[in-house]
């Protein structure tokens, strides 16, 4: 299992601030057995290769050092990461620990492997409309991603389907089952859902436009009556 060392922190604006500009992130962490919300820190490295590692389905020992120095440890979700919006750098970290004994919700990726033949021999267009799914599972059986097999999209036209998804034991889908994931379009398909956007605009534009001739033949109107 990933582990991850952190320290307690002071909760101060100004420390936070410098902590960031030394390659230190703030995080805290919580739950549910957890009576009073921990102010923590961690090194930005050791982070960002722990949190590759299991991202956020998995779980991560926590070893939090305290002010003696004795370190406690805490089997967490890697909750909520925040990043700075122009340098994308990490600014904050939620740590979760849940309950053993209630299911979570998370949003899991999709891992497409294989090769979808209908692309390969017969020249469609692969789409994936879904990049990551919703579950609902018990902590310790949250998978780290959910494998998405392309072999089967042997015709133009095929899909694969939420409820086509296979799925560990004890895991549940929070989707639609009839949602597509992927599917193979043809060229000419292609065409035209690219061509979708532009009519809408075009309609979009001409609906703005007839009010605000009308309001100009009103104004000529009420100018001759003077």
């Amino acid at each position: 299992m990933t582990s991850l060392k952190a320290y307690l922190r002071s909760a101060s604006k100004k420390k936070t601030q410098s902590l960031r500009e030394g390659g230190i992130i703030p995080a805290v962490l919580y739950g549910p057995s957890i009576k009073k919300n921990l102010n923590l820190q961690v090194g930005v490295k050791e982070f960002a290769k722990a949190y590759q590692a299991v991202g956020q389905t998995s779980f991560v020992q926590l070893q939090v050092e305290n002010d003696k120095g004795k370190p406690e440890n805490f089997l967490v979700l890697i909750h909520e990461v925040q990043k700075e919006p122009l340098r994308l750098t990490f600014s904050h970290i939620d740590f979760y620990q849940p309950s053993a004994t209630k299911e979570i919700k998370v949003k899991v990726p999709l891992n497409f492997t294989g090769e979808a033949l209908a692309v390969k021999n017969l020249g469609g267009t692969l789409v994936k409309n879904i990049h990551e799914v919703e579950v609902k599972a018990l902590p310790q059986n949250l998978p780290h991603e959910i494998g998405v097999d392309l072999s089967p999209l042997e015709e133009l036209g095929q899909t694969i389907l939420i409820k086509d998804l296979k799925l560990p034991v004890g895991v549940k889908l929070t989707k639609h089952p009839e949602e597509i994931v992927v599917q193979v379009l043809e060229p000419e398909k292609i065409e035209e859902e690219l061509a979708k956007p532009t009519e809408e605009k075009v309609e979009e534009v001409k609906v703005v436009e007839k009010p605000e001739k009308a309001e100009t033949e009103e104004a000529s109107e009420a100018e001759g009556k003077k």
